[in-house]
């Protein structure tokens, strides 16, 4: 009887223990539910947050809005805050969505909740907000969030995307315009140049030509895919690497830019989106050069000590801003290579093919002229009554470029000569002369002006392809 008794309270004791167990797991499965859900946690309109706070891994950064509803950083007070930035930070609390709610949780450390990895804090006039940011579940590839209401989340758009940054990622950088063309550019500093746009130039063979740089009482055209792309090495400066964002006058002397090397001002036409009206502008960009540097590169060069290429420290600074940004020395070497040489015509002839309409040629004592005639806006070319294959001439008088530009007399014999005759009632003949110089060079003369060093190799190309009409 004992043993039975001894047995049924054993049977009693093992089931009170079955059913407590039972019941906790019972009650643990409770407590933490995971369930699938599409709520939106988080309303915040960001023109209502005015104060905006956060810690991460890349500092703790803290901003409030002054009178006017722009961002102020609490750190300094000076710094230009881009305003669209922070905002477009707030926006993802606008509508804040989860995949996952997991409820009533006791452990947050199991999430990464207990040492977040960021924690955000929001202030309106009537709420404050703090969303801890927690470990990223690579299973669902979301990150745990908690927003202090005993929940913890799996939220569809991780927030620290967004807010691990640092400070250069929120200021305000200067804008530089999206100019198409240039109604002028001007150039000063250690050089002074200008540069105007003209369409239908008396002062050009080709009607692209648009670019003119003025000297004195002259018009130079320019190559405009040139002159496009100088624009373009502007536009694309994409300057984010500042020195100094608050930079006063007294200090600009450390950058070089209390007197720029070079200070380029272009105008060009702004076209209002409302109106659609065109108002004249003018973009200004300074460039300067770490003086310290600049003055060991001057005295090195006095002392002809050094012929490797030197260290080059640039900056450059928008008009008026106080912000002052590194250049690399590639976009340092682009922005000064502004000279008329540089954004010239390369080639010794470039003007439209379709406009000769007769070719004169010197070559080895002998004259030959191809002639053409115009039918239905098509030229047909010919030398002595017999119809020529043009494509080989007009490519080596293309092929002829300036390996270097040059005003120096030539002295040697001349090699070939061209008159081309233009449909062109501002320029009717280019008369060019191609001088040997040496083995490898040619110096070609442009209506009596010595203008370029040519490789002598194109111009046997050219002697080539004369001799391959007249010779047959």
């Amino acid at each position: 009887m004992k043993r039975n008794k001894r047995l049924g309270i054993l049977c009693v004791i093992l089931l009170c223990v079955s059913l407590a167990a039972f019941s906790v797991s019972r009650y643990e499965k409770q407590k933490e539910i995971i369930k699938n859900s599409d709520e939106i946690i988080m309303e915040v309109n960001s023109e209502e947050v005015n104060v905006l706070s956060w810690e991460c891994d890349t500092g703790v950064f803290a901003f409030h809005k002054d009178e006017n509803g722009g961002w102020i950083y609490d750190e300094d007070e000076e710094f230009p805050v881009d305003d669209e930035k922070i905002n477009g930070m707030l926006e993802l609390f606008k509508e804040f969505g989860v995949s996952f709610i997991i409820e009533e949780v006791e452990d947050f450390g199991q999430y990464g909740l207990d040492t977040p990895v960021c924690s955000i804090h929001m202030e309106t006039d009537s709420d404050t907000y703090e969303i801890l940011l927690g470990n990223y579940s690579a299973m669902d590839s979301e990150r745990y969030v908690s927003v202090g209401d005993g929940n913890a989340y799996l939220v569809k758009t991780d927030p620290l995307e967004r807010f691990e940054i640092e400070i250069s990622d929120v200021i305000h950088h200067d804008e530089i315009p999206e100019f198409q063309d240039a109604a002028q550019i001007e150039f000063s500093g250690e050089e002074s140049e200008r540069i105007v746009y003209e369409e239908n130039s008396t002062s050009t063979y080709l009607a692209e030509d648009v670019y003119f740089l003025e000297k004195e009482d002259d018009s130079l055209p320019l190559d405009t895919s040139r002159v496009q792309d100088y624009l373009g090495t502007i536009k694309n400066l994409n300057l984010k690497d500042y020195a100094n964002y608050k930079a006063s006058e007294e200090e600009l002397s450390a950058y070089g830019l209390d007197a720029p090397e070079l200070t380029i001002a272009i105008d060009y036409l702004k076209t209002e989106e409302d109106s659609e009206e065109e108002t004249k502008e003018t973009f200004v960009l300074h460039v300067g050069r770490d003086p310290a540097e600049k003055e060991a590169e001057r005295e090195k060069a006095e002392t002809m000590e050094g012929t490797e290429e030197e260290e080059v420290t640039a900056y450059a600074r928008i008009g008026e801003s106080k912000i002052i940004y590194k250049l690399t020395p590639e976009q340092y070497e682009k922005l000064k290579d502004m000279s008329y040489n540089s954004l010239r015509h390369q080639e010794i002839f470039w003007a439209d093919f379709s406009d000769m309409y007769e070719l004169d040629i010197q070559l080895e004592g002998n004259s030959y002229t191809i002639t053409s005639l115009l039918e239905d806006e098509k030229r047909t070319y010919y030398y002595q009554d017999e119809e020529l294959e043009m494509a080989n001439i007009r490519s080596t008088i293309r092929g002829l470029r300036a390996g270097s530009f040059t005003d120096e007399i030539p002295e040697q014999k001349e090699e070939i000569s061209l008159t081309i005759y233009l449909d062109n009632e501002n320029f009717p003949q280019v008369h060019i002369q191609l001088y040997r110089y040496d083995g490898e060079n040619c110096i070609a003369v442009v209506d009596g002006k010595s203008v370029a060093f040519v490789e002598r190799s194109r111009v046997v190309d050219l002697m080539e392809a004369v001799n391959s009409i007249v010779l047959k």
